[in-house]
């Protein structure tokens, strides 16, 4: 997987799609940032996941975005998106692997360097570490230092997704630390202050 760090955003969908979604996922892409888009919706009908999959595929292709299914490699084969995401709680690894044959899957690994080291061996294409951050978009157990990174690059070279809580204010520690991607998804949603365009345009890669 080539790396641009002109292209330092992994971006993670609202849970709820609501009408203006589409034009604001198509002028936040446009901003030339987002180099991963991922559809998690919970909650909601099979059917449902796969009608919205298929306009957001479109918005990524036009804007040359990698687009990730969430949880669901079965759902990320119909749609055919780029690759899948996987939890700890999801389908084995090996098992999505045969689905999604040489398509991108990314895996979960929280904070421990038990599973780092799993998802080495098991070939993922990318490991998301965290929360680094206090974080509202979904229930956290698990905090993870930013040691954790400098250790992680020490075992692979496997891209690194950081997650949690992950906004204007505390972004650019995570990307001292080289990590490849910041996950982001409510500071750019569900921001009070400022649109979801505004938002990322705070957000850029400094050397």
């Amino acid at each position: 997987m080539r790396i641009n760090k002109k292209q330092f955003i992994y971006l993670i969908s609202p849970n709820k799609i609501k009408k203006n979604f589409y034009k604001n996922l198509d002028k936040i892409l446009q901003s030339k940032k987002v180099k991963f888009f991922q559809l998690r919706i919970k909650n909601s009908s099979r059917e449902k996941i796969i009608n919205i999959g298929k306009k957001v595929k479109r918005i990524c292709k036009k804007n040359k975005v990698i687009f990730i299914i969430n949880d669901d490699p079965n759902i990320a084969k119909i749609i055919n998106s780029d690759g899948c995401h996987l939890g700890q709680s999801d389908i084995d690894i090996l098992k999505a692997r045969k689905i999604m044959k040489n398509k991108i899957i990314g895996l979960t690994c929280h904070n421990s360097k038990k599973l780092i080291k799993k998802a080495i061996q098991n070939k993922a294409d990318y490991i998301a570490l965290g929360a680094f951050y206090p974080t509202k978009t979904k229930k956290t157990r698990f905090r993870a230092r930013l040691k954790l990174i400098t250790d992680t690059k020490k075992l692979t070279d496997i891209p690194i997704v950081a997650i949690g809580g992950i906004n204007s204010k505390n972004y650019k520690n995570l990307l001292l630390h080289k990590v490849n991607f910041l996950a982001i998804s409510g500071y750019i949603w569900n921001n009070k202050k400022l649109t979801p365009r505004e938002a990322i345009s705070l957000l850029n890669y400094e050397n």
